[in-house]
């Protein structure tokens, strides 16, 4: 099956594209992980107004839906842009019911989607307890946590950078981000939102939005490769006129046209409320980021050793998808919730 987007979103794609061509190239890209610093570029996304497009203007966004989100997260992932700030803060929507123009994060680790955490909740709602690996942490100016309060689970909201302390932990893929969160004590607002729906909300969400992200990496692997395979030359030959090459770039480009369909497909469900939606999500996130993985084993391949150079833009993407693959659940960790149900919270 073939997705068509309609032409308000073919336009919201080409215009963000090209916002990211100029803002976020390599130099500047670079600059900001050599410097360990997504703010500059998350001041612009929402300075020049990206941030909240994708969340209804109810939820204090700019309008869109899921897919609207989706397109972003496809866009970001080809540029290899910082993301996890806006990542972790549209993932908290299903819980606070709002949007912000400062990041928020689920006290969550990175590598599962969101869930309950062992962090403590005494009669006052002061929370105290580590959750390592947390996605976006170093920009957050609040966090969602779920917690199992005295009679069930909990969502709470923390605001008190007092009684929190964040230690950043280096990934390869710099364009994202995680820490270690210690709350001591801090306060916290009991959020409405239930707790389950929330929670499987959001991690329906999480598995669209990484799976777009490695497709964006994914689509830029391809385009690399292909330029790549045309320029580099053996034996007074492009490399791209081997069969072995042909058939690389066919099997990614097959891959890559799937795993957009898929994406759309998945994320118009969810924003559909369509009874299957979280299969959608499950079965996306599962095959998107296993396909990424092999196209940038795929494309490394092709690149030779000038793939591994930090001067060379290729690791770029390759490390990007390398952890979409892992980032709110691998895809075994996935399919094992389609075969039981997807009894995600």
């Amino acid at each position: 099956m073939e997705w068509k987007l309609s032409g308000e979103q073919e336009s919201y794609q080409q215009t963000l594209r090209e916002w990211l061509v100029a803002v976020a190239g390599p130099e500047p890209v670079r600059a900001w992980f050599e410097a360990a610093d997504p703010g500059p570029f998350n001041q612009r996304l929402l300075g020049d107004g990206w941030w909240g497009v994708g969340v209804t203007e109810d939820a204090g966004g700019q309008g869109g839906g899921v897919v609207e989100l989706a397109l972003t997260a496809e866009e970001l992932g080809r540029a290899a842009a910082p993301s996890a700030a806006w990542l972790s803060s549209v993932l908290t929507v299903p819980a606070t019911g709002r949007w912000g123009d400062t990041p928020s994060c689920w006290l969550t680790p990175a590598e599962g989607p969101p869930r309950v955490v062992d962090v403590a909740v005494d009669g006052d709602g002061l929370l105290t307890g580590t959750v390592p690996r947390v996605l976006g942490a170093s920009s957050a100016t609040s966090f969602v946590v779920a917690v199992r309060g005295a009679s069930a689970v909990e969502l709470r909201l923390v605001d008190d950078s007092d009684a929190v302390t964040i230690d950043l932990r280096k990934l390869l893929d710099r364009s994202r981000d995680v820490a270690d969160v210690t709350l001591r004590g801090a306060r916290s607002t009991l959020l409405e939102a239930g707790a389950d729906a929330a929670l499987a909300d959001a991690a329906s969400l999480s598995a669209v939005l990484v799976a777009a992200d490695a497709l964006g990496a994914s689509q830029r692997m391809l385009d690399m490769t292909v330029a790549y395979s045309l320029q580099r030359r053996q034996f007074g030959v492009p490399i791209g006129s081997f069969q072995a090459v042909k058939h690389t770039a066919a099997t990614m480009e097959v891959m890559v046209e799937a795993s957009r369909s898929a994406v759309y497909f998945a994320a118009a469900s969810i924003e559909g409320s369509d009874v299957d939606s979280r299969l959608h999500a499950a079965a996306v996130k599962a095959q998107v980021t296993a396909d990424a993985s092999i196209a940038a084993d795929a494309a490394l391949t092709v690149h030779g050793a000038i793939g591994y150079t930090w001067e060379y833009d290729l690791q770029l993407f390759y490390k990007r998808a390398k952890l979409d693959e892992y980032l709110c659940g691998d895809p075994h960790w996935w399919n094992e919730q389609i075969a039981i149900g997807l009894a995600l919270a």
